[in-house]
């Protein structure tokens, strides 16, 4: 099914404008996201093809289907407890039975853990891309060679400088495995190339080092550890850093640049209002979308506050919501019996005969 086929049906139960401008944090950039709650055809419903969720292409416009949408609200999903919450100029279509779910159902203490734990996962991704601007991964991969040392005495080398220092081709080695030594070779040279040695790699995209056989009383030239632990950490971070270069937000990654930041300013800026909402809920036992404090939350999109600065803010919120939650005298847990006796009201109601 498509939102075309939701409209044309008129199985929408619930249309509401969301995100930043329901937030009352709107500039003349922003997008309008739209969300909602729909019913299936009752065949759909009871035979075998359920739907939880609708949306277009770019993801900015959703609609959940009445009961994924009751299960998200169970779990004090903040995104969904803000689509019920959304103000009455906010709200594009409400069909008269959606009146019957109300914030009272499913507000609860769990918001303090649904609410934090996404907050910190922004955090924990501010934090990483923050890494990721000032610490910058080179377009060439880092070959298993940067990570092979030669031990001489108490010290190690890099091989790249050993060979150089020497006049020395990598192609002209020939290594062999150290007995209960991990990673840990035994280092031989021909320059004619008549003994066969493999080289130390066989190209530069090779993961794994090459291994000769050498006759026996050959002496040994040097010894070659290889960090293999640190190659594969370089392995992750390159793939994840060029992973997040090829999808990230071009304008958004612009626009932080050019503000200064090295952080996601506008992702930043919903988590401080998100952890706002979460103290709101402990201690009002309500939601309000629209910030009052529209021009602070800006100020953290526009670059104003530095990145240690909203940290430092997300943790004093933190701490206020766990504080809080103590002498909250919200339910430790929705209501769920009460709220699924609702929902089969309403699925009654819409699938009378």
């Amino acid at each position: 099914m498509t939102i075309d086929d939701l409209k044309r049906q008129n199985l929408i139960l619930f249309e509401v404008i969301s995100g930043s401008r329901a937030f009352g944090l709107a500039t003349e950039k922003s997008d309008t996201d739209i969300k909602g709650v729909f019913y299936l055809p009752k065949e759909k419903f009871y035979g075998l093809e359920y739907i939880p969720q609708i949306s277009n292409a770019s993801n900015d416009i959703v609609y959940y289907e009445l009961g994924r949408f009751v299960e998200l609200l169970l779990k004090n999903n903040p995104n969904i407890l803000e689509v019920l919450a959304s103000s009455s100029e906010c709200i594009l279509y409400q069909h008269p039975i959606m009146q019957q779910l109300t914030l009272d159902l499913f507000l609860s203490k769990q918001t303090e853990q649904t609410f934090a734990h996404y907050a910190i996962s922004q955090i924990k991704k501010a934090k990483g891309l923050n890494k990721k601007i000032n610490n910058p991964v080179e377009v060439k991969r880092k070959t298993v060679l940067d990570f092979c040392y030669i031990i001489q005495g108490q010290h190690t080398y890099p091989i790249t400088n050993w060979l150089t220092k020497n006049g020395l081709q990598q192609q002209c080695c020939g290594l062999v495995n150290i007995p209960h030594g991990r990673d840990l070779y035994a280092l031989f040279y021909d320059a004619s190339g008549s003994c066969g040695y493999h080289g130390i790699i066989q190209h530069e995209d090779s993961t794994e080092l090459c291994l000769s056989s050498v006759k026996i009383d050959t002496p040994v030239m040097a010894y070659l550890s290889f960090n293999r632990d640190g190659f594969s950490s370089h392995c992750r971070d390159y793939k994840a850093y060029w992973q997040w270069v090829a999808n990230r937000n071009q304008q958004r990654y612009k626009n932080n640049i050019e503000n200064g930041n090295d952080f996601d300013a506008k992702n930043m800026m919903h988590t401080i209002r998100l952890l706002q909402v979460a103290y709101e809920i402990m201690t009002k036992g309500t939601i309000t979308n629209k910030r009052p404090n529209r021009d602070e939350l800006l100020a953290i999109k526009q670059g104003k506050l530095s990145y240690d600065e909203i940290m430092q803010l997300a943790e004093s919120l933190l701490a206020k919501i766990e504080t809080a939650s103590l002498s909250s005298r919200l339910p430790d847990q929705p209501n769920s019996q009460k709220a699924l006796a609702v929902l089969l009201t309403m699925r009654n109601h819409l699938y009378q005969s």
